[in-house]
């Protein structure tokens, strides 16, 4: 049976149950035990927001979504980071001191800095696809003045994205951190997997839901066990040693992080696993967002293509192949941080080394 190693249980959840079977056949029966329990003892809901660790303020909050504003004195277009809406909480961008995103941009000299913070899916939301989130991407970037740069991290990649291909006026410069866009370019577990099994086991999954993928559900089912300090201490790149009060505080922190969990809309979740990863759509031309089919060659913003180089989630040519998709005349940069995937948002020497040249490129 094929198991999560540290660089791929975060994102790698938002396509469960792929991950814990090798095979379709496997999947199925793996899916019928489990979940068959879970349908008699539903598990309680943890959909708390941890705290944030830089200071920030809500700027904008609607049913979807709410935008943090990180933003200090000073003027200049806005840069809002698209984080990514899986299992886990956009607190990902913020994680900790010394593990924040947001805080290694400031360093940088970046004034404007946003965060969508998505919210968890209620029962009434079931129905919300794709579409609805990008419109609601366009309410928050109209907010911050019609026109910023756009860092998509992850799932929030592809779907920032889909946004600058549909809107190219509306950003300036597009950069995109660990995100699934081309999975035919590349190979990974999570890929292969999400592409052989059958998509009746993921609507069965909704269903049990009630429209719904549960967090709480998927969290048990894929991943009940908290990763060894070891794991965690590898995957945020800590100074400190296992067993240290400082270690032992960051590692608190990060189970607090890591067991609240969102619930994500039933249509949404199957649109993203049927178009996306199954079918490569986005790639391949055939992705239709608001009505109007999403043509990758008409973006021409400058764009910066970050890659893990032991990412087993998002394999790096399944970000850098953007390069191909895009305008020819489209100015791009790229980088691989010697890292895995969590690595790229949460760990302090990618975030200390590599973030503050894409943080100078972003306010070029």
């Amino acid at each position: 049976m094929y198991t999560l190693n540290n660089s791929q249980f975060a994102c790698a959840a938002f396509l469960w149950p792929a991950l814990v079977a090798e095979s379709a056949s496997e999947i199925a029966s793996a899916a019928a035990r489990e979940f068959a329990d879970l349908a008699i003892e539903p598990q309680p809901q943890t959909t708390r927001e941890r705290q944030w660790t830089t200071r920030n303020c809500v700027a904008l909050e609607l049913p979807t979504v709410r935008l943090r504003d990180f933003s200090m004195a000073g003027e200049g277009i806005a840069t809002l980071l698209c984080a990514p809406f899986a299992l886990h909480g956009s607190t990902m961008t913020d994680f900790a001191p010394g593990h924040s995103l947001v805080a290694a941009l400031q360093a940088a000299g970046m004034r404007r800095v946003f965060v969508t913070n998505w919210r968890s899916a209620s029962l009434d939301m079931r129905f919300l696809s794709i579409d609805n989130y990008l419109a609601d991407l366009n309410v928050l970037v109209d907010e911050l003045g019609s026109r910023v740069n756009l860092l998509g991290l992850c799932q929030g990649g592809w779907m920032a994205l889909i946004y600058a291909a549909r809107f190219p006026d509306k950003v300036a410069r597009l950069a995109l951190a660990g995100a699934p866009i081309d999975l035919a370019a590349g190979k990974s577990k999570l890929s292969e997997l999400a592409h052989d099994t059958p998509i009746s086991i993921f609507r069965e999954l909704v269903d049990l839901g009630g429209g719904r993928i549960l967090g709480q559900h998927a969290l048990q089912f894929w991943a009940p066990h908290f990763p060894d300090p070891e794991a965690v201490r590898a995957l945020l790149q800590s100074p400190h040693a296992i067993g240290s009060t400082a270690f032992r505080r960051l590692e608190s922190r990060f189970r607090d992080w890591y067991a609240s969990t969102l619930d994500l809309p039933g249509t949404y979740y199957l649109q993203v696993v049927e178009d996306l990863f199954k079918h490569n759509r986005l790639a391949a031309g055939r992705f239709v967002a608001l009505s109007r089919k999403v043509d990758l060659s008409e973006l021409r913003c400058p764009l910066f293509l970050l890659a893990a180089r032991d990412d087993d989630v998002v394999a790096p040519e399944q970000i850098f192949a953007t390069e191909h998709l895009v305008d020819p005349r489209c100015s791009i940069e790229k980088a691989v941080a010697p890292c895995g995937h969590l690595g790229l948002f949460m760990g302090k020497e990618i975030l200390a080394r590599i973030w503050p040249d894409i943080a100078r490129w972003l306010s070029h």
